[in-house]
């Protein structure tokens, strides 16, 4: 069976730490935090990292770093609550049971991580793309709420892409045709690799296209050909790439990881570019395969409204933030209040121009 969320897996986030994606170099230094009982039995755990920056976390702080820092206070190093380089939602207060005694382990994992950023002397802790339940227990201890937007494509059922056109307006149905269409031209094909398909020269070809476009979008990609292989070797059954091919060698890729509902579209990247073989293959072709599996959601990473018009609808995503210096807490709870009403204001913007029929 697929776990839940793969991000938490011990493969996914050992792959990290092994290749070195992760560690006091890279400025995430695992710190992960366990809640045992007197005989040494696990009760509970969050992932963790010190945090030297705040590159590679998608809910961005670095405001409130250069105040802290410009009024004489340090912000680095900080606590960070979450899946290097993964804006995807999931559990970060890991703990079992059920009924009151899970609400017990989360609450003392909660008090947990007060007591470390303040026996470290930290500036804060951030806990980021939360579930409901860890954003209620966070915010009971005393973490401020901060709020943003991500797009999911939301599977009601359809049991094909053309009964997912059906629900849409005409106009936006025949304009996905033609962009589908269009994005196939010249001679390009389209393949999907999971399991044993995911060959050593898969990952070649994929490593080539990730580190071209994610040079120019971020400098320096986060990720290192290791990284790949090991989660090949480790998570084969739970990863999708989706693989352009055209005149006999792959020329442009997406990754996606699965979980038991959910497809998570992570990386994309290319060496020829090809009018809207973007959107074919990290958008169009995730719902294809999300509804052949039968999964409920595609999330396709942060940010991008361009995904509203491929089907995708915006949510809103949650994040909690322990600020330990009073003044720095004051300021940024009066700026995150203003912030929630801007993302809810925009959000419901947003939702109105969805391709869906009205009525």
């Amino acid at each position: 069976m697929r776990p839940g969320n793969p991000f938490l897996t011990h493969a996914f986030l050992s792959a990290l730490e092994e290749s070195g994606c992760v560690g006091r170099k890279a400025g995430w230094l695992p710190q992960h935090l366990i809640l045992e009982d007197q005989s040494g039995k696990i009760l509970a755990a969050t992932p963790a990292y010190l945090k030297s920056h705040s590159q590679g976390e998608y809910v961005f702080d670095w405001g409130w770093a250069d105040a802290f820092e410009q009024a004489g206070g340090r912000y680095y190093p900080k606590l960070q609550i979450s899946v290097p380089f993964t804006p995807a939602t999931g559990p970060r207060l890991l703990v079992g049971g059920g009924g009151e005694d899970e609400e017990f382990r989360r609450r003392a994992l909660c008090e947990g991580i007060k007591t470390f950023t303040g026996q470290f002397g930290l500036s804060s802790a951030h806990a980021t793309f939360l579930t409901a339940a860890d954003l209620a227990a966070l915010e009971d201890s005393g973490f401020l709420h901060r709020t943003d937007t991500q797009f999911h494509f939301v599977n009601r059922g359809y049991q094909s892409y053309d009964d997912f056109l059906a629900t849409l307006a005409s106009r936006k149905r025949k304009a996905l045709k033609k962009e589908r269409r269009e994005a196939l031209e010249d001679g390009i094909t389209v393949e999907w690799l999971t399991g044993r398909d995911l060959t050593e020269g898969a990952w070649d070809a994929f490593f080539e296209f990730y580190m071209d476009t994610g040079s120019r979008k971020w400098g320096r990609p986060y990720l290192n050909r290791r990284f790949f292989s090991l989660v090949g070797e480790r998570m084969a059954n739970d990863i999708l790439l989706v693989m352009a091919r055209r005149e006999g060698r792959y020329i442009a890729g997406a990754l996606n990881f699965i979980g038991r509902e959910t497809l998570y579209g992570r990386y994309w990247g290319c060496i020829e570019n090809h009018p809207n073989l973007h959107f074919e293959l990290c958008y169009h072709q995730a719902i294809d395969f999300a509804l052949a599996e039968k999964l409920e959601l595609v999330e396709a990473g942060a940010q991008g409204e361009h995904k509203l018009a491929r089907g995708y609808e915006p949510v809103t995503t949650h994040s909690a933030h322990y600020i330990a210096h009073e003044g720095l807490r004051r300021a940024v709870e009066d700026y995150l209040e203003t912030e929630r009403e801007h993302v809810a204001e925009v959000g419901d913007l947003l939702g109105e121009h969805t391709p869906y029929r009205k009525g």
